[in-house]
């Protein structure tokens, strides 16, 4: 169990409101009633009366409110302690978040010309989905953001509290196998989509796209039940359909034709996000040799 589960189900024990905890704990309500059902399939129990407004606890969420608020204290004051005895590192880090796809792709050429202008750099890096990237910022525990960006999919941060910067640019491009390796029949239909897991980052300006006048026609043929790009590039690899994914991911492939352009891209930015509240001396000199630097550009084709 993590314990942003229960930091949600104290959010909302003490709000009684899913949108306003959604709110406060910067994630879709969605997102936060999923991972309030997770809490109570692993508790075994039904913690919140949802029949009635505003939400209420059972009787089993009574008895487990005291439990998770010194669960969380406990944790707290144990990281709290561990963080004031941490030595010093001779080197200056940076911690940054981001979606597994930008960490594998573009984070590593793109410390390369942060490091070209502030000198030795150290880095912590979390690779994960949006939402938990999102939280890991809030939460204080990383200096940096790295997302995609979208204009139909609106990030979960007030602008009055966090920073941006385009830092590259990125597009969405349909794929597919060359004509030998592909596994199905061609129908009317159009391919066999290959889709992201419900509530995926990605997945939501994949529909996007696809829904686009441009988009070459497609029918639901798989989802994969993680938010990871790269899961399904090796799926149209296999000839299974096609799938929506960064152009940075399959600029390789698309040269060397093992995977094939089905349709026109779709533009993204790149973004860093930064809390105006985190201020250091170096996280300072990173984020304004970002902001000199040309954003990398993956979104033309080779």
């Amino acid at each position: 169990m993590e314990l942003k589960l229960l930091e949600d189900f104290l959010s909302l024990a003490e709000t009684r409101n899913f949108s306003r905890s959604a709110e406060l704990r910067n994630v879709t309500q969605s997102a936060l009633s999923r991972r309030i059902r997770s809490l109570e399939i692993w508790a075994g129990a039904t913690l919140l009366d949802r029949s009635a407004y505003p939400v209420s606890l059972t009787s089993e969420g009574r008895q487990f409110l005291e439990t998770a608020e010194e669960v969380v204290r406990l944790l707290a004051m144990s990281r709290s302690e561990f963080v004031s005895r941490r030595p010093r590192s001779k080197t200056s880090i940076v911690s940054v978040t981001g979606l597994h796809t930008l960490c594998l792709t573009f984070l590593p050429e793109w410390l390369v010309d942060i490091r070209s202008v502030v000198g030795e750099i150290t880095t912590r890096v979390l690779p994960d989905n949006y939402d938990v990237c999102v939280q890991a910022l809030v939460d204080g525990g990383y200096d940096l953001l790295l997302t995609y960006h979208h204009l139909n999919v609106p990030i979960a941060l007030d602008a009055a509290h966090y920073h941006n910067l385009v830092v590259g640019y990125d597009a969405l491009i349909p794929v597919i196998a060359p004509p030998g390796k592909q596994l199905w029949n061609q129908t009317s239909q159009g391919f066999p989509l290959l889709q992201y897991s419900r509530g995926s980052f990605l997945g939501l300006i994949a529909s996007f796209a696809q829904a686009g006048r441009l988009a070459p026609p497609a029918y639901l043929a798989h989802t994969n039940e993680s938010s990871m790009a790269d899961a399904l590039k090796f799926m149209a690899l296999a000839g299974h359909g096609m799938a929506w994914l960064p152009r940075s991911l399959v600029h390789v492939e698309l040269a060397s034709g093992t995977l094939l352009a089905a349709g026109p891209s779709m533009p993204m930015e790149i973004r860093a996000y930064r809390s105006k509240e985190r201020k250091r001396p170096f996280l300072d000199r990173v984020w304004r040799a970002a902001s000199e630097l040309a954003p990398r550009n993956y979104a033309a084709a080779e």
